[in-house]
Parts: structure tokens; C-alpha cells; sequence
């Protein structure tokens, strides 16, 4: 059995704001192996930390510049400069009004005074607690949108690559995964841009409309043998991997895991939530123990870095 590498997954998210350097420290101190970053761009081209383009349900985008939403009424942080975000206030996620957290019961709605974040400042933070703690805790950046990035502007992958060289981060041995639900995007990163880096085909649902990526042929065999020419491993939806018979309580896999290993792909799935169970489990403890022994995932992305790192320390003690 893989004693499975805990991702933080835009930081401690189960306890504070997401992607705010408070949440990446935390989720540090907790015992993560990788944090993440979401990277999308600005106006005047800075490398920001952000899971969406839109600004609208994580900050106070709306109060501070009312007048700035496109005609969709939505806030997008590639129509501001560095300055300007530096002026929002962070929150935990909510939905249309600060009153409707996400998820209730974390980090207060609408308060603390966490702000925007580049990929530089998280970089350099990580740079200097892996220094001053001796440990080699590493990255997962991952390329947002790059399609609907080039579409207003500017190539995200290329900016991406060049700020991962300057702070180290080019080989293949180098603690780093770099992840994208855009096929053509990560083949692009491979081929054209020659990246050395280890590689994650993150797979969506085709209804949710992250990517041009037909994902329904990357689960086929076919698609996981494609995926394996260009990528190290893929980052897959958590209920791709199993099946849960409601009537009889029974789950069983997929296969997309095994089928994965075969072809030498790493799976690392997402998301593992204490508040957003997947169905059939009772604890996120039971989920983790479910997925390492059942079907050997090499890590997984939670929002509760602790509760990951305690699960997975116990179960390696238990080996025989």
C-alpha cells in the first residue's frame, strides 16, 4: 500500500479562507506534503492565487468597485490591476450574499482581513518555512483557463513555467506537480513549451465546462493511454473512482484507479471534506482508509490537511 501524499487544497480551506497565505501556512504547519495553487492573471500580468477567474464569491469586489462587472455581472480579477486587488478583502466562499457561506460552519462569512495573494508571495513564503523548518514541503500550481486566458490576452501556461524556473522548479525530480483540466493545454506544456515537469490531467465532468477536454474519452482506455504519453498522472473527480449502491450499502471501484497504474499514471483525487462526505461514508477518516486500502491512491487533495495527515500516519503504523 502508498503511503498517499496529502495535497492541500487551496490551503487549510476547512478552517480559513481559501488561498489566503494565513490558510497555506496553516495548512504548512499542519503537515501537508504539497499546497496548492490555482493561478490566474491580472490586468497588468501578475500571477495571481485564485481557484476562480471571478472575484465575486470570495471577496468585497462588489462593494469596493460596483461599477467594474463585464455585462454578465460578474467581477473577473484579469480586469485588475495588481494595486486594485491588493485593495479587496478575502472571505470564506459564499454564494450571492456574504449571509450565504458555502459552508457554514467554517471560518466566519464576511470577516478578517486576508487579502489577495500572488504566486510569488506564495512561493516565497514556501521558499522560506521549507529554509527555516528544514522540511521540503512542495507545490501544485495549476493552470486556470488557459484557453479563456489566451481568448483575453495573455498565455497563462508560459507566464506559469517562467515564474516555477525562477523560483527552481524545472526538473522532473523537483518537488512540484503542475496540474490543468485542459488536455490540449497539457500537451501543449509538454511538447511545445518543453516543460520536464510532472504533469496532472485533472478530470472534470463534461457538464461543468472547465475545458474544451472531453473527459468522458480520457476515462476510456484509450484516453487514459493518450493521457499517459504526455502526463505523470491524473487528478480525478472522487466519484469517478467508486460506485455506492444506496439500497445495498455496498461500494465498489471503478476500475479508474487500477486502469490508471497500469499505464504508470499516479492518481491523486479530489476533494476530501470532514463537512462534504461522499455518499457512503461516514467520516472523512473512513474515506481516507476506504481509498488507500480499496484502491492504492497515490494522494489525495482535502481541505482538513490535519485530519489527512493523522489518518494517513495511523494507517502507515498499522502496517504489518
Amino acid at each position: 500500500m502508498n503511503k498517499p501524499l496529502v495535497i492541500a487544497h487551496r490551503g487549510a480551506s476547512g478552517y480559513l479562507p481559501e488561498h489566503t497565505l494565513a490558510a497555506k501556512a496553516l495548512a504548512y504547519g499542519m503537515g501537508a506534503d504539497y499546497l496548492e495553487q490555482d493561478v490566474v492573471a491580472s490586468r497588468d500580468g501578475e500571477l495571481i492565487v485564485m481557484h476562480d477567474v471571478l472575484l465575486d464569491d470570495v471577496s468585497d469586489v462588489a462593494q469596493k468597485f460596483p461599477l467594474r462587472a463585464r455585462d454578465d455581472g460578474h467581477f473577473y480579477v484579469r480586469d485588475f490591476d495588481l494595486p486594485e486587488l491588493r485593495s479587496l478583502k478575502l472571505f470564506e466562499r459564499f454564494e450571492g450574499a456574504i449571509s450565504k457561506p458555502v459552508f457554514p460552519k467554517r471560518f466566519p462569512a464576511g470577516t478578517g482581513n486576508f487579502g489577495i495573494v500572488t504566486l510569488r508571495d506564495e512561493l516565497e513564503m514556501i521558499a522560506g518555512l521549507n529554509r527555516s523548518t528544514g522540511r521540503s514541503v512542495g507545490i501544485y500550481p495549476e493552470i486556470k483557463r488557459p484557453a479563456w486566458h489566451r481568448e483575453n490576452g495573455f498565455d497563462l501556461a508560459e507566464a506559469v513555467l517562467r515564474m516555477l524556473a525562477e523560483f527552481g522548479y524545472e526538473r522532473r525530480s523537483d518537488p512540484v506537480f503542475l496540474q490543468c483540466f485542459d488536455a490540449a493545454e497539457l500537451k501543449r506544456v509538454r511538447h511545445e513549451l518543453g516543460s520536464n515537469l510532472k504533469l496532472i490531467q485533472l478530470l472534470g465532468d463534461n457538464s461543468w465546462g472547465e475545458a474544451a477536454t472531453d473527459y468522458d474519452e480520457l476515462l476510456s482506455a484509450a484516453g487514459l493511454t493518450d493521457v499517459a504519453e504526455y502526463a505523470d498522472g491524473i487528478g480525478p473527480w472522487i466519484m469517478q473512482l467508486y460506485k455506492f449502491d444506496e439500497m445495498t450499502a455496498v461500494k465498489s471501484s471503478t476500475g479508474l484507479v487500477a486502469a490508471a497504474h497500469e499505464r504508470g499514471l499516479a492518481v491523486h483525487p479530489y476533494t476530501f471534506r470532514a463537512d462534504q462526505l461522499a455518499p457512503g461514508f461516514s467520516s472523512m477518516a473512513e474515506m481516507i482508509s476506504w481509498f488507500t486500502a480499496n484502491e492504492d491512491i497515490d494522494g489525495f487533495f482535502t481541505d482538513f490537511t490535519d485530519k489527512g495527515v493523522e489518518v494517513v500516519n495511523l494507517l502507515q503504523r498499522q502496517l504489518p
